[in-house]
């Protein structure tokens, strides 16, 4: 719901720094997995309680994840690289709650295994409706130019992002926070499953 909004104040600065990392010769690809490094890491932190290396180790995984797709614009767009943005974004979302529970199995186990499943169905509702658009021959730039077709959400990356920081902070609270999370992302879900339901019906 926020992604617009920011990407409108910070794409401008992203775009210039993903130009010179370009013109240094790091490709996209090597920044996704470098993210993705970081990403895995600021989980495991996490599990060890160690939630101000968390806090800069995913502020780090989110800065990459912006960068290579800067890096892309400005070199070439390769279909493996969205692939890989897409899945390693996945990767990240999911080993976030995962670490929470490993933390404490026993305060947050069973609050981390319901946002999973909000993660999951919307996670199957965005990449469903992305496939069928390709193959109605569908596109978008609502939020700017991707390997698939994005639609709109309540909860998009940067709610994604306030929602992690806030559990990373206060990790005390971790179980308000991921069942609003999912509630709220159940909500994103839903209305994707009903324009879906509108935008692909074939007409008799």
């Amino acid at each position: 719901m926020l992604d617009g909004w920011v990407r409108r104040r910070i794409d401008p600065s992203i775009d210039r720094l993903g130009q010179g990392l370009a013109g240094a010769g790091i490709s996209a690809d090597a920044v996704t997995l470098a993210g993705l490094g970081l990403g895995l890491a600021a989980a495991l932190m996490i599990i060890f309680e160690l939630d101000i290396v968390a806090l800069v180790l995913f502020g780090l995984n989110r800065l990459l994840d912006g960068l290579d797709g800067a890096i892309a614009r400005s070199t070439r767009r390769t279909d493996r690289g969205g692939f890989l943005d897409i899945v390693l974004d996945f990767t990240i979302y999911g080993a976030i709650p995962l670490a929470f529970a490993l933390r404490d199995p026993g305060a947050f186990a069973l609050p981390a295994a319901v946002l999973l499943f909000a993660f999951y169905v919307n996670g199957a509702s965005f990449l469903a409706f992305a496939a069928v658009a390709a193959k109605r021959g569908m596109s978008s730039d609502v939020r700017g130019i991707k390997s698939i077709y994005f639609t709109a959400g309540f909860m998009e990356g940067t709610e994604t992002i306030l929602f992690f920081v806030a559990m990373i902070l206060l990790p005390g609270h971790f179980a308000v926070l991921a069942y609003a999370f999912a509630g709220l992302t159940m909500m994103s879900a839903l209305a994707r499953i009903t324009l879906a339901w509108h935008a692909f019906r074939d007409e008799a």
